[in-house]
């Protein structure tokens, strides 16, 4: 499975991945009320991006991580803050607790979980009047974007099932897909907030990036050789070295009923 290749670079994914943006996590945090007394549960942490500014909060969290290495990342990073548990497990698996939770958060994996089992699942771990967030992460539009509309070329030549005229959405044309929860029984009040950052790569550090990617993993070692050394020439070449990438990232916010 495709969403089981991260774990395989576990400690480049923490090292290049980026942190979500300050004001998103205290937005989140302001929002369901965290505190000392807060319950959160999170849902495939990674190596803890999102879990660390959480845990500073004082709240209690259980992490449920799929990939053993990437856990144990989350672990090292997470280990003065007594009140969090990192758990190994498939979270469609996991058996929820008795005790509900305030807050269950999952941030850029919601779309790897099961669609029957996701929404069911965390409306059951919430109390009622809980918060659901979910944080998703698009490339947008902006930085350098002339560059990563003419690396398409190397795509197609390396990766035969990359779409012809594949280029970057302007933000106004990226929108949360929210019909799930807007449509599932256990939840209410569903609403969608916008962050964006900008992070300027040298070359070696965007391919670096490229390289957690499970796309780029899942193509055959000549091929990934091939693309990555082309995408390295560009920036090189015709782009001074640098490239910039500009994320969006959307929260949804969903209230248990």
């Amino acid at each position: 499975m495709l969403r089981e290749t991260f774990d395989e670079v576990a400690e480049l994914y923490d090292r290049v991945r980026p942190r979500y943006p300050d004001t998103l996590v205290r937005d989140l945090a302001r929002v369901a009320g965290l505190g000392p007394d807060s319950r959160v549960l999170e849902v495939a942490p990674g190596t803890g991006q999102l879990t660390v500014p959480l845990a500073g909060f004082g709240c209690r969290v259980t992490a449920v991580e799929l990939g053993p290495a990437m856990a144990a990342v989350a672990r090292r990073r997470l280990r003065e803050f007594p009140l969090v548990d990192v758990e190994v497990a498939d979270f469609e698996r996991w058996p929820l607790p008795d005790e509900p939770f305030d807050l269950v958060v999952c941030a850029t994996a919601f779309h790897w979980l099961d669609p029957v089992v996701r929404v069911t699942k965390t409306a059951q771990a919430l109390r009622p009047g809980g918060r659901l967030a979910v944080v998703t992460t698009d490339h947008v539009a902006g930085g350098t974007t002339e560059f990563f509309h003419r690396s398409q070329p190397y795509y197609r030549r390396w990766d035969p099932a990359t779409p012809p005229g594949l280029m970057l959405r302007d933000e106004s044309e990226v929108h949360a897909d929210t019909g799930d929860l807007e449509r599932a029984e256990g939840f209410r009040d569903v609403t969608v907030t916008r962050y964006f950052q900008d992070i300027t790569y040298t070359a070696d550090e965007y391919i670096e990036v490229l390289l957690t990617y499970s796309g780029h993993r899942a193509l055959d070692d000549g091929a990934r050789h091939g693309l990555l050394g082309d995408l390295r020439g560009l920036i090189e070449s015709d782009f001074a070295g640098t490239v910039t990438k500009r994320y969006l990232h959307e929260v949804i916010v969903a209230t248990r009923g």
